[in-house]
């Protein structure tokens, strides 16, 4: 473990040397009513909003007040190919080709236009590996379209459970139960980092084990992209789906993101939902041709995009693209290291870390069990400024964000939690 400065003075001494503290200034911060900054530690639920957002938004606003339709083509930013611009900087973050990535409608929306072609159950074949507490909506969508094929998820959907008295799940037993299910595995589809613990999966093994016994993979990477680097063309993933509005930072209820590996660009035989703009570009509005799918991600488009959405997003991933994925992961893991080694030197046995202390299987979120806790806890740092998350049962949530987090940010935090703790 990382032997870190102690005090406030190591705090201020980490942020002088700190290569990334200038983006911090491209961010919003929330303040209170006294005028102070809260200690946002919650952009895993919701990132900061880019002080370029705004221009960004007004500029699209301007072209449609002026030009009206017009816009589709003589905007600023033509809005016909929008989409386009965003997809290279998307690809780059989480390590796809351009061709495998598309940004496009909401995260559950992507996760059932995936699950339409890479969930066929047929014969045997019929079983979906989940983990057991994964984000609500990816179950309520593995289920549905159970359902919709006839099949009872409680005999067809495998629950990944974390062996008792601990909290994440061990990676060997994933691929086990993998291994085990055998020919009657469909899909393997797990959230890649976990909404509640924090566990990182590592997708490469995982998709291998999926393949090798005939079955196909795919991730939720809501709390990953943005915040892992994910190198999902090399995961070997068969598709993946993220949210823009966590540690990508393009607002609440913004777009999402789909992965589609590349081996399955042409397939013509893969069953889709089919929209006009997933539709042969040269020919889209002719209107009256047979579907004609673009090869590639974007050919699960449904619908032209929404371009006051895709303006926020833009803003965002120009930052990373400043950043690198790599040079945000270094920071992400001394500062969320930090947080570890201050929580871990407090005297006091009535708090845990419930997520892997190993940085290979963790990302920038912390997720910390109180012991014996209710609300009234989370109610009480909260009106003292700390912006985290409270997670049934006993759960604080904090994710210190490389981009706009500081040392001192994390060490007033568990100045606060501690003070609190001992009231």
């Amino acid at each position: 473990m990382t032997d870190y400065p102690k005090g406030i003075e190591g705090a201020v001494l980490l942020d002088s040397q700190d290569e990334l503290k200038a983006y911090r200034q491209k961010f919003h911060i929330p303040t209170r009513k006294n005028g102070d900054e809260f200690i946002y530690l919650c952009g895993n639920s919701l990132g900061l909003q880019p002080k370029t957002v705004a221009q960004n938004i007004e500029q699209e606003l301007e072209d449609w007040k002026n030009l009206g339709v017009e816009g589709h083509i003589q905007a600023k930013n033509p809005w016909l190919p929008y989409h386009e611009f965003l997809t290279e900087a998307m690809a780059r973050l989480v390590g796809a080709k351009p061709s495998e990535v598309v940004v496009m409608n909401t995260l559950t929306v992507n996760l059932h236009l995936m699950l339409v072609s890479f969930y066929r159950p047929e014969g045997n074949r019929t079983k979906v590996i989940i983990e057991s507490d994964a984000f609500p909506s990816d179950k309520y969508a593995v289920e549905s379209h159970m359902q919709m094929h006839g099949l009872d998820s409680a005999e067809h959907l495998i629950e990944l459970t974390p062996k008792k008295g601990t909290h994440c799940l061990e990676h060997q037993d994933i691929l086990d139960v993998i291994q085990t299910t055998g020919d009657e595995l469909a899909l393997v589809m797990l959230g890649n980092t976990n909404y509640y613990t924090g566990q990182y999966f590592d997708m490469k093994p995982i998709t291998t084990a999926a393949h090798a016994v005939g079955a196909k993979a795919g991730f939720d990477c809501a709390h990953g992209a943005g915040n892992q680097d994910l190198q999902l063309h090399d995961t070997g993933a068969d598709f993946a789906v993220w949210c823009s509005y966590k540690y990508l930072n393009s607002g609440p209820g913004s777009l999402g993101g789909c992965f589609v590996n590349e081996r399955h660009a042409d397939d013509s035989s893969l069953v889709r939902f089919k929209g006009w703009w997933g539709h042969n570009k040269k020919t889209r509005f002719l209107m009256r041709d047979d579907f004609d799918h673009i090869p590639g991600a974007e050919g699960w488009q449904l619908s032209n995009p929404p371009i006051l959405s895709m303006a926020s997003v833009k803003a965002s991933l120009e930052i990373f693209d400043q950043v690198g994925i790599s040079a945000l992961r270094k920071k992400a893991d001394h500062l969320t290291g930090y947080m570890e080694f201050l929580i871990n030197n407090l005297n006091t046995d009535k708090i845990e870390i419930i997520t892997p202390s190993d940085v290979k299987q963790r990302g920038s979120q912390l997720s910390i069990f109180v012991k014996g806790a209710s609300k009234t806890l989370f109610d009480k740092i909260t009106d003292q400024g700390v912006m985290a998350d409270w997670r049934e049962p006993g759960v604080i949530r904090v994710a210190p964000t490389a981009l706009y987090n500081s040392y001192q940010d994390v060490y007033r935090f568990v100045d606060i939690l501690d003070k609190t703790l001992i009231q």
